[in-house]
Parts: structure tokens; C-alpha cells; sequence
């Protein structure tokens, strides 16, 4: 039985105004899948991430999730759209006046009916998941930048999502810490089975974590090349995609 993609982007077109940042893209991304988005600087892989879990919404064109179309979605069914993302974002995004453990428990507040003995169990089951067992009541402050990554990561997870979303997981993490959430990643496509969605510029991280890519260019404002890791370091329809993955200035 032929798998249906959990995302559809159809003819997604993004405006700023009177620019367009993204023209008529059109893409699949299938359950469990590691789909990885790439592209130089500006060419829109953080706005497409936007459009995906409905920060924003696109000017033209449909983002349809597990079969219903998230834009023309409100209220109750709308929720339970949101609810299957989970989101570890740039900065990490979480309150500075909060210990990690609190970081998570407020989205579990939020969003779920557990009591406080239950919610403390998500928690504790989620910060060991990600190597945090033991930092439960540090503060942001307290611990390292890979560390917050991987405490924003446990935040992710908390609703168990069946997708999950990176923004520049790697960005101002040092080779081997970055390397590590790579591998962090892997392990958790592989036990958790959700599909994760990863928007970088890390080569490294690139050919290391993803099933498949999509290349992202601002002269098209949309898509230049889509296929694995090893399809586009040796494509040749385009010098472009062909110097980005061989690393050619």
C-alpha cells in the first residue's frame, strides 16, 4: 500500500508586502521521513518553516497536514493541527526565568489534563531522553548552549508530536556539540518514528542527518533541486546545487 505524505506544500507562494519571498512551492514530505531544507542565506527555509506549522500564512497556495488544509482550519480543529508540531526554534525559545523542568511543564499545562505527578513524569521522561536527566532545575543561564538546544528539544517533545521541527539546530554550537545533536536526532527519528523537519545551512549536518533535501534559491524564489544527500552532491543540472554540496566557492 502506497504511503501518503503527512505534508503537502501545493503552489505556496509567500509575500512580504511587495516582495515575494517564495514562489508556487510545491513539495511532499512523507511520514517518519528526515526532510531536511537548505538553500544560501535569504532564500526563505525559515519563512517556508512558518508556512509548515502556521506561524504564517501563505498568500497563495495550500499547507495541507495529514490530508486537511491547515489555512482554511479554526478553532478546535485547528488545535489539534498545532498540536501534532513540536518546535525547537533558533534561539531555543525558552523563559530565562524558568528552571528546564518548568520550561516543559508549561506546555503540559497548557495543552494537557495531567496532574502534577504525571506532568513531573513526562518531564523527567523526556530531559533523560535528551541527556538532561540530571539538570531538571538548572536555568538556561546554568548550562551550556548545546544543552539549552537539547532542553528546547525536550520542550519539543512533550505532547509527542507527531512532527518535529528545527530551526538551525547546529547554529553557534561548536563542531563536536553540534555533531552530537546530529546523532541526537538520528536516535530520536529512529525510536520516536516522527517525522522531523530540519531547516540548516550545515553541510556537515546536512549529509549526516537527512533521508532527503530540499534546496531552496533566491534568484527562483522556490526550489532548485530536491533527492538525498548523495543525488545532489553529485548533480549536474545545476553548477549552483553541485557547488553548495561540494562546498565550491
Amino acid at each position: 500500500m502506497e504511503q501518503k505524505p503527512i505534508i503537502q506544500l501545493k503552489n505556496v507562494t509567500v509575500k512580504y508586502g511587495d516582495r515575494t519571498i517564495l514562489d508556487n512551492v510545491t513539495t511532499d514530505i512523507m511520514p517518519g521521513e528526515i526532510f531536511v531544507i537548505v538553500g544560501g542565506s535569504g532564500c526563505g527555509k525559515s519563512v517556508l518553516l512558518r508556512q509548515i506549522i502556521g506561524l504564517e500564512q501563505p498568500a497563495e497556495g495550500q499547507v495541507i497536514i495529514d490530508g486537511q488544509d491547515f489555512g482554511a482550519t479554526t478553532g478546535e480543529a485547528r488545535r489539534q493541527i498545532l498540536r501534532k508540531f513540536g518546535v525547537m526554534f533558533q534561539s531555543n525559545g525558552l523563559f530565562a526565568s524558568m528552571t528546564l523542568a518548568e520550561n516543559i511543564e508549561l506546555v503540559l499545562e497548557e495543552y494537557t489534563h495531567l496532574n502534577s505527578s504525571e506532568r513531573d513524569e513526562v518531564i523527567e521522561m523526556n530531559l533523560r531522553s535528551v541527556g538532561l536527566g540530571g539538570f531538571r532545575n538548572f536555568t538556561p543561564a546554568e548550562v551550556s548552549g548545546g544543552m539549552r538546544k537539547r532542553a528546547a528539544l525536550a520542550r519539543a517533545m512533550a505532547l509527542n508530536p507527531s512532527i518535529l521541527c528545527f530551526d538551525e539546530p547546529s547554529s553557534g554550537l561548536d563542531p563536536v556539540t553540534a555533531a552530537s545533536l546530529d546523532k541526537l536526532i538520528k536516535n530520536l527519528n529512529s525510536v520516536l518514528g516522527a517525522t522531523m523537519i530540519v531547516v540548516t545551512h550545515d553541510l556537515e549536518s546536512i549529509m549526516s542527518i537527512s533521508d532527503r533535501i530540499l534546496m531552496l534559491d533566491t534568484k527562483v524564489k522556490g526550489i532548485l533541486a530536491t533527492g538525498t544527500a548523495e543525488e545532489l552532491k553529485n548533480y549536474t543540472k545545476d553548477p549552483n546545487v553541485f557547488n553548495f554540496f561540494n562546498r565550491i566557492a
